[in-house]
């Protein structure tokens, strides 16, 4: 293990994961990749709920196992006295705490986040929730979907203003789970000036509007309101799929080098001056009209022969892969992006590594995704309770092991 890997910035800071599904747990796994230590606190009653979702590898979620990587895993009784006292007494241990409850139960369940702040004023208080902290939705139950059709996403994704689709993988939850992150690494930074933790919040509503940029704004700013483009650059053009000789292939025209640099490479550097064509506004107008002219040119060739060519030449472009193309890329292989974890029982999970690097070092997954209480007795051992204190509290039911 390389120094830079050995020494990440997060190294010492504790997470306490009250979260499940994914938002939150994408969140916990990204600040697991920089170094935090992240424990995982589950119901004893069936752990996280993605613990029984599919895809399968035997008994083992593949839903669960791709936002777990690096945690442990205590299982608690929340419906106990015992249990939440357990709960508080790893709260107050941690540097930050993340949950994703409906807001106020925190507060239901013996949690008070200003109780809690009021005790320990360095203490850094994660929240994500369906549409906010307050409002007249902050008590209803929000979903990635129905924050993708309620953000204006699934809007704009699509063939066509009749023909309207959700992206598929849950994006919203991913980007509130990144911003989420961001969040409490921000409250680190502040903690270090002042001292005093901080209650981050966000939401997959303001996560889905968030992501919006041009898009929202075309409508703030123009009264315009954005229709799906199918495969094309809403704005930029030519900028999308493209047929070839055999296979769809992106290019992506993003300035005026590109666009003339492209017509050469297709033999007709005079396209790149006909009026229709002549600037980035023109060829939006015209991009049906345009891009008929480009496939009967790129028809010439198989895809991957343009692929090259046009890589080459520097224009932006590449294939389109289903997942099983996507690891057999050289460049994913180069990247070492899968890396291979042992689970409790032993089994082998080949698992996707965090997407950000450190001085040149990518991340290392230092823990494969924990079975439903696996690290139960570690746990309790690091707040001084003895074996048999542990097993006293398992023999009542307050907690559970994996084994």
């Amino acid at each position: 293990m390389s120094g830079a890997e050995s020494a990440r910035p997060l190294d010492g800071i504790t997470v306490l994961d009250l979260s499940r599904a994914l938002a939150g747990p994408y969140a916990t796994a990204l600040l697991a990749d920089l170094g935090a230590t992240v424990t995982k606190v589950e119901s004893i009653k069936g752990g996280d709920s993605t613990r029984g979702w599919p895809p399968f590898d035997g008994d083992h979620s593949l839903y669960f196992d791709s936002v777990n990587r690096g945690k442990s895993s205590i299982a608690v009784d929340f419906y106990s006295a015992e249990g939440i006292a357990l709960i508080r007494s790893l709260v107050l241990a941690a540097d930050v705490v993340i949950e994703n409850f409906r807001p106020g139960v925190m507060t239901e369940m013996g949690l008070d986040p200003a109780g809690l702040r009021a005790e320990k004023p360095g203490l850094v208080i994660a929240s994500v929730s369906g549409f906010g902290a307050t409002g007249p939705l902050s008590q209803t139950a929000g979903l990635d979907q129905v924050a993708q059709g309620m953000s204006g996403l699934m809007s704009v994704t699509g063939f066509d203003a009749d023909s309207m689709f959700r992206v598929g993988i849950p994006v919203i939850d991913i980007y509130a789970g990144i911003f989420t992150a961001l969040g409490i690494v921000a409250a680190l930074v502040g903690r270090e000036r002042t001292g005093a933790g901080l209650e981050v919040s966000t939401s997959l509503l303001e996560a889905g509007l968030a992501i919006s940029v041009f898009q929202g704004q075309r409508f703030l700013s123009t009264g315009e309101v954005p229709v799906p483009q199918g495969n094309n650059h809403p704005v930029l053009a030519p900028y999308g799929v493209f047929a070839t000789g055999d296979i769809p292939i992106i290019i992506a025209v993003g300035n005026e080098k590109h666009w003339r640099d492209l017509c050469a490479l297709l033999g007709e550097p005079t396209l790149a001056d006909e009026a229709d064509y002549a600037t980035g506004k023109a060829r939006s107008q015209h991009r049906d009209a345009l891009a008929a002219r480009l496939e009967a040119l790129l028809a010439t060739r198989a895809g991957l022969d343009w692929v090259q060519a046009l890589r080459e030449a520097r224009i932006p472009t590449g294939p389109i892969y289903n997942y099983e193309q996507v690891f057999q890329d050289p460049q994913v292989q180069h990247l070492q992006m899968v890396q291979h974890v042992t689970r409790q029982d032993g089994s082998d999970l080949p698992l996707l590594r965090g997407p950000i690097s450190l001085d040149g070092v990518a991340p290392v997954i230092r823990k494969a995704p924990p079975a439903l209480g696996e690290d139960t007795a570690a746990v309790l051992a690091g707040l001084g309770l003895t074996a048999d204190q542990v097993r006293g509290l398992v023999d009542a039911g307050i907690v559970a092991t994996a084994d």
